[in-house]
């Protein structure tokens, strides 16, 4: 068959036929040789080949029964997490196939009106649909129901016993048998199946040049994602996950894994939403720039018309502040930029003091006192208080009269003079669009989780940074609870995105040991980021983690639903264009925007499909002479046409857990995504117990095709969480 000029597919199953004929004339030469006059030794050998031959046509037609059953169902996929294949090479995704020119013609075949019969459901099933829809809520079919669920549960336990599995397989894919809710075309990934799945893989050197996966809500992003995560956790690599809208299923899973990888020592949970059980950090600690604080803060604020030069005022505020504390010694958190923020005098007052005690330690208090005194005089005019300063404290500008007229301003002390010598009032307008997001970000609880107090040893809550976390190899889940608060979400999550890029150029510059006694060797390793619902955190410190991160060792997988989501946010199409072409590699589940579609499409080739084409006619002859009344002709002509690859529509269709994917230098790959076993979840200790249940009831963010079952009692952990609640509320 492989060798006809058209592939015909749609067709009823002759092979069988055949075989059939084949099978029967074996049988007779065995049992009837004489009938054929044949020897017994001939018989035997006769029986043989057309034995051989009876298989042979009968497997060809059993081929062509399962490609035309699974243009209307596929059974599913569940992979338990043992069986995932972790490689130090390549990257596992699901089974499926290398999509070319044979399935495109499959498909444009299929939808053709010849092959519409082999995708609609038959009269059976669809009367059966109709039968549930009727009986659903009568007891007696509630009852039968649970009898099968019950029943092929009992199958499944003994799947080892090939019989049973077959009857189980017999159950599911019989007419009567409802479809899996995952909805689409399943001939989108059955054109394949003639020649049958196979594992499809990425090469892990190409995930330094970064993955982009795109889907609508509810299609399989988070449960690639827990596929992904998964191998990475066992292969030993540092695994850094952003979950902005709070997924329980994913940070059971990350548990579970690294639990069975021996990893829960270096396994954190940083959570916004939950900050009396969540880990420490501190978004501004690290820097190899003092202006990269400023940059953070700043860019978590609107910088689009007029509020582009507020703008410029915060950032040149915040880096005052940032540097004079620096100066100091102090450690840069949240909590003291929003202090200083709206009174910046004590910490002119403090670092002003730090010049003096340098110049004159024993001298420096009673030049400081006289200066304060001659302000009330009214006749000296040296020390006469301007009035833009007239609402300052006293003790504070005779300090720094003091240091203005013995010259020890460095360039920090410049600058807090220039800021301090502005109008209280007035500069509070200006800087007025910070203190609200500063005050999100240091209310309540929120503000021991990110501006972490290093002496508290009663806080047995860990405090984390990236820079150890490469070091020592280990796993962070960081949920941003963005559901609640966008805004705080995307300025933690931009400026954990930011600490991020800073330390990928320390690293790629002096290694991940920089800093540390020559003693102690940290040997480099890969940071596989995992960055679900990216568009609520991509900012412009985003585009040099893609484009530059790659050589200290950044892997990035991004998740989001559309191309246009990222355009919305950087409001600059170029910037887009400009991310979207550091993605070297793409998975593509349903979409439902077409021009999100056409960024895969795009970058295919068209190809030739075949058209088989019936030509009928007849010719009538006026020649009353010629005994030849007229002639009748009918060929069959193929032609082709140009088409699409693959169409942006056929992306509309997929169903749920399947996807096209661009591996391999721009390789087309058709995949199907394995489940994620529910009995594989393990036991979660109290604390992120409750977490994953309240992330539950208040996101339900699981996707539907996806039932869990839990292998713990969610009772217990309510009434731990209930517990919880009660004590943190006393």
């Amino acid at each position: 068959m492989s060798n006809q000029l058209v592939e015909n597919l749609l067709r009823p199953p002759v092979e069988l036929y055949s075989a059939i004929a084949y099978g029967l004339l074996a049988l007779l030469s065995v049992m009837a040789p004489s009938y054929l006059m044949m020897t017994p030794v001939v018989a035997v050998a006769c029986a043989s080949a057309l034995f051989v031959l009876s298989v042979k046509r009968m497997t060809q037609g059993f081929k062509i029964i399962r490609y035309q059953h699974g243009l209307k169902r596929i059974s599913p996929y569940i992979l338990k997490d043992k069986n995932i294949p972790v490689s130090n090479l390549k990257l596992f995704l699901g089974l499926g196939f290398l999509w070319d020119q044979r399935h495109a013609q499959r498909l444009a075949d299929l939808n053709r009106k010849d092959g519409r019969a082999y995708k609609e459901q038959s009269k059976l099933y669809l009367w059966a649909r109709s039968f549930e829809l009727k009986h659903e809520k009568h007891a007696w079919f509630v009852l039968y129901l649970r009898s099968v669920t019950t029943f092929i549960n009992f199958l499944d336990r003994f799947k080892w016993f090939l019989p049973f599995r077959l009857l189980k397989w017999i159950f599911l894919n019989s007419p009567l048998a409802n479809l899996p809710p995952v909805g689409g075309e399943p001939s989108l990934h059955a054109v394949g199946l003639y020649e049958g799945e196979r594992p499809v893989s990425m090469n892990l050197a190409d995930r330094v040049g970064h993955t982009l996966v795109l889907g609508t809500t509810r299609v399989g992003k988070t449960r690639l994602a827990e596929l992904l995560i998964t191998q990475d956790i066992y292969r030993g690599d540092v695994v850094i996950v952003f979950d902005p809208k709070g997924d329980a299923d994913l940070l059971i899973r990350m548990y579970g894994a690294a639990r069975k990888a021996g990893r829960l020592d270096n396994f954190y949970c940083f959570h916004l939403g939950f900050p009396q059980l969540s880990a420490r950090y501190n978004p501004v600690a690290s820097f190899t720039r003092i202006t990269e604080v400023a940059n953070r803060i700043a860019q978590s604020l609107p910088g689009e018309g007029q509020s582009a030069a507020f703008k410029d005022f915060v950032w040149r505020y915040v880096n005052v502040i940032a540097q004079a504390m620096n100066g100091l010694g102090r450690k840069v958190d949240y909590e003291m930029i929003r202090e200083y923020g709206q009174n910046i005098e004590p910490l002119v007052r403090d670092y002003m003091t730090m010049l003096a005690e340098r110049y004159d330690p024993d001298g420096y208090q009673a030049k400081v006192k006289w200066i304060q005194d001659a302000f009330k005089d009214q006749d000296n005019k040296k020390y006469r208080i301007a009035r833009e300063m007239s609402n300052r404290d006293h003790a504070v500008i005779a300090l720094w009269q003091y240091c203005k007229e013995e010259e020890l301003f460095d360039a920090i002390a410049s600058s807090l003079s220039r800021t301090f010598e502005y109008d209280r009032g007035y500069y509070d307008k200006l800087v007025s669009s910070l203190l609200p997001l500063m005050d999100k970000l240091t209310s309540g609880k929120t503000s021991e989780l990110l501006s972490p107090d290093y002496m508290d040893q009663d806080d047995e809550r860990p405090i984390f940074d990236w820079a150890t976390v490469i070091r020592t190899k280990s796993i962070v889940y960081v949920g941003l609870d963005a559901l609640t608060d966008g805004e705080v979400a995307g300025a933690v999550g931009n400026s954990m995105f930011a600490d991020l890029t800073s330390l990928a150029g320390r690293k790629y510059k002096h290694g991940v040991d920089s800093g540390l006694p020559d003693t102690i060797d940290f040997k480099d390793t890969k940071v596989n980021i995992h960055a679900d619902e990216f568009n609520e955190l991509i900012g412009e410190e985003f585009i040099p983690m893609l484009n530059k991160a790659g050589g200290a060792g950044y892997q990035v997988t991004a998740y989001t639903q559309t191309w246009s989501d990222v355009e919305a946010r950087l409001n600059n199409k170029a910037k887009a264009g400009q991310v979207a072409g550091n993605f070297n590699s793409m998975i593509m589940l349903r979409v439902r925007e077409t021009a999100t579609a056409e960024m895969f499409t795009e970058q295919l080739r068209e190809v030739e499909i075949d058209h088989l084409m019936t030509v009928s006619g007849a010719t009538d002859s006026s020649d009353i002479d010629n005994d030849l009344h007229f002639i009748s002709k009918t060929e069959q002509r193929i032609t082709t046409q140009q088409s699409q690859l693959i169409h942006p529509n056929d992306f509309v269709s997929l169903p749920k857990g399947q996807a096209f994917a661009l591996l391999d230098g721009g390789k087309p790959y058709k995949i199907r995504l394995p489940l994620t076993d529910p009995a594989d979840l393990e036991d979660l200790p109290s604390n992120l117990s409750a977490m994953s249940v309240e992330m539950r009831e208040r996101y339900n963010s699981s996707e539907d095709w996806y039932q869990y079952t839990p292998s713990f009692d969610e009772a217990s952990i309510r009434h731990s969480l209930t517990k919880h609640r009660s004590m943190e509320g006393a």
